[in-house]
């Protein structure tokens, strides 16, 4: 009977193994496409200005697609979604070198690829995030270690898909790494298809058919209702506008400045990777512990020390140890907000829901991106990177005062 009993906890486990595997291999992908895409544009036509045009086409995408495609996961399924968004990413993917090397692809063709590629990218996604709870469950896993996993995985392809991908490109050309990439998501689909049971889909009663819109807006009145769930994805949204400029702006104008090198730079940015890596494997042993409000909080309020060292501009030793230490303390904040959404957001709404959170935090970037872009050149890096740490600690003060945020541990 022992015997049984195991091998039955093994077989309930492999659903959400895969399911993480197949993560695993679409932000490997992701990356592979987030450096061979602009190389492959200079290789073409060797324009900067369509390079950024490139990328342009590759992140408004996303945005649109996180709005819109909640509606459509949870009307055809998370699964079916899931699988159907990887292959058909890898298929745009693989057209961009098979056009070029055959019957030739004109610049406007490259654009609308890309664009598709990231449209479609985005759907699978919620899809996948929507299948968490139910495997987690079938698995009997907390959703604080699954989710520390996921952000490990995540970190983990942030730090080693750009110098894999310059490898590769370096040793097989750009054209063979595009193809490569676009095996990967041909690979993430088979394993969802193949692993996780078709039953893993939304729970839907009979219900009168409603127009999309109709749908649509049912996720954007879910967040706006749940007094939890919008304060989380508002502090969400505001630390996007705040933090991630930081290190897509002003760290490469302040390595440059400071100490004008690119190899510093990379530094500073794997030390940050590594500290979310450590802090994202010590949640997923302790984080169901914690207090989550008061974790949460402390989360936001210490990573703000980052921005106060740099403003000091120390030696590099200790700006590195700075972003470690931030990488660590920051690595919670991610895991807390998708734990408390996944445990509110009902089977059957997942995937508009993810999806509204999704665009709303993405929504925030261009602006975010422009502002810090401005005050750098008006105000200069010290204060700018006052003005976000200041940010923090008043988005920190404006949580505490939020009396919705108890609910994070009566729900835990």
């Amino acid at each position: 009977m022992e015997t049984s009993a195991t091998g039955a906890a093994q077989t309930n486990r492999l659903p959400l193994v895969a399911l993480l595997s197949a993560n695993a291999i679409s932000l490997v992908g992701n990356q592979l496409t987030y450096i061979a895409i602009p190389w492959f544009v200079l290789q073409t036509t060797g324009s900067a200005v369509r390079t950024g045009i490139a990328a342009f086409f590759s992140t408004v995408p996303a945005i649109l697609a996180a709005f819109f495609g909640g509606t459509p996961v949870d009307r055809l399924g998370y699964k079916r979604i899931s699988v159907t968004a990887d292959l058909a990413s890898g298929a745009t993917l693989a057209l961009v070198p098979a056009l070029y090397h055959t019957v030739g692809l004109a610049f406007w063709q490259l654009l609308v690829l890309t664009f598709l590629g990231a449209l479609l990218d985005a759907p699978g996604g919620t899809a996948r995030d929507s299948l968490v709870p139910d495997l987690a469950e079938r698995a009997g896993v907390r959703l604080e270690r699954v989710n520390a996993m996921s952000q490990t995985l995540w970190r983990t392809s942030g730090l080693l898909g750009p110098p894999l991908a310059g490898v590769l490109i370096a040793a097989l050309g750009t054209s063979a790494v595009l193809f490569l990439d676009a095996a990967s998501f041909a690979v993430s689909a088979g394993l969802v298809a193949g692993a996780v049971p078709s039953s893993s889909r939304p729970a839907r009663a009979p219900q009168p058919v409603r127009s999309y819109f109709a749908e649509l807006h049912d996720g954007l009145r879910f967040i706006r209702h749940d007094q939890l769930l919008l304060a989380v994805v508002l502090s969400f949204t505001l630390l996007n506008a705040l933090g991630e400029p930081v290190f897509g702006v002003v760290l490469p104008v302040y390595a440059s400045r400071t100490f004008d090198s690119a190899v510093d730079l990379g530094l500073m940015l794997a030390a940050f990777a590594g500290g979310g890596l450590i802090g994202a494997a010590l949640f997923g042993l302790v984080g169901h512990r914690l207090p989550r409000r008061a974790t949460y909080i402390a989360s936001l309020t210490l990573s703000s020390v980052l921005f106060w060292v740099l403003v000091v501009a120390p030696p590099l030793a200790i700006i590195l140890g700075a972003l470690a230490f931030a990488g660590v303390v920051g690595a919670p904040l991610n895991l807390i907000a998708t734990t408390v959404a996944q445990e509110r957001i009902p089977a059957g709404m997942r995937g508009r829901v993810f999806g509204m959170i999704r665009a709303l935090a993405l929504s925030a970037l261009p602006l975010g991106m422009l502002l810090v872009g401005y005050l750098l050149e008006v105000i200069g890096i010290r204060p700018t990177l006052t003005a976000v740490a200041l940010g923090y600690l008043l988005l920190a003060s404006l949580l505490l005062a939020n009396r919705a945020l108890r609910e994070m541990d009566s729900a835990q």
